[in-house]
């Protein structure tokens, strides 16, 4: 006889992390989940085609964009966007699945797509992550060998856009130093860890111990 499933003491959170191009938002991501535990990483299904060294179902699920407009049409993603002509989306499975098993989900997308989390999932906790200053933003996207200066520019120009949305997050993070902005991202995880609603099923347990 299978024995069922036993569920987690606490639904897992949802967590939003965006920044402007360059500001070191997945190196940030990267070191977080090496530096803790029952994080889950959503990776992102997009039409645009893998980079060198990009895997399938390791950095994006690569898909076609008939089939990633067929998803759309079914409700198969959290949120969606058009980003610098390609298609990018959260599956929304995978979050449900990370969920339920008490895992928190990280979810790297830009403001278009925390707008959507926040009317679909309202429980979700927001962080965006702002460079020191435009100056350091630009140095950081020419140090990447990767882009040309007029792709460097349109990122420029795009991060002065979203970082007027900053207001609609729920914490803030200057990336000055990486060391300290990966704490500064770690304590904002924990935090939501111990939040009333979230700990509520173990409170009640705890309770139940004291006849209450």
């Amino acid at each position: 006889m299978v024995k069922p499933r036993k569920r987690a003491l606490r639904e897992g959170s949802v967590i939003v992390i965006s920044a402007p191009s360059g500001a070191g938002k997945s190196t940030l991501i990267r070191r977080l989940r090496t530096s803790l535990s029952g994080l889950t990483f959503s990776i992102s299904c997009t039409t645009r085609p893998p980079r060198p060294g990009e895997k399938d179902g390791r950095d994006y699920y690569f898909m076609s964009t008939p089939r990633f407009k067929r998803l759309i049409a079914e409700g198969e993603f959290v949120e969606w966007a058009r980003v610098y002509g390609h298609l990018y989306g959260t599956p929304w499975k995978r979050v449900r699945a990370a969920r339920e098993a008490g895992r928190d989900v990280l979810l790297d997308i830009d403001v278009q797509g925390h707008r959507q989390v926040r009317r679909r999932l309202p429980d979700a906790v927001s962080v965006f992550v702002l460079p020191p200053s435009l100056r350091e933003l630009g140095r950081r996207l020419r140090q990447r060998s990767s882009d040309p200066p007029e792709v460097v520019e349109r990122r420029l120009a795009a991060a002065r856009k979203e970082i007027a949305h900053w207001t609609e997050y729920d914490y803030l993070v200057v990336n000055d130093r990486v060391s300290r902005a990966t704490q500064a991202l770690r304590s904002v995880v924990l935090a939501t860890r111990l939040r009333r609603d979230h700990q509520s099923p173990r409170a009640r347990e705890i309770c139940m111990t004291f006849g209450g």
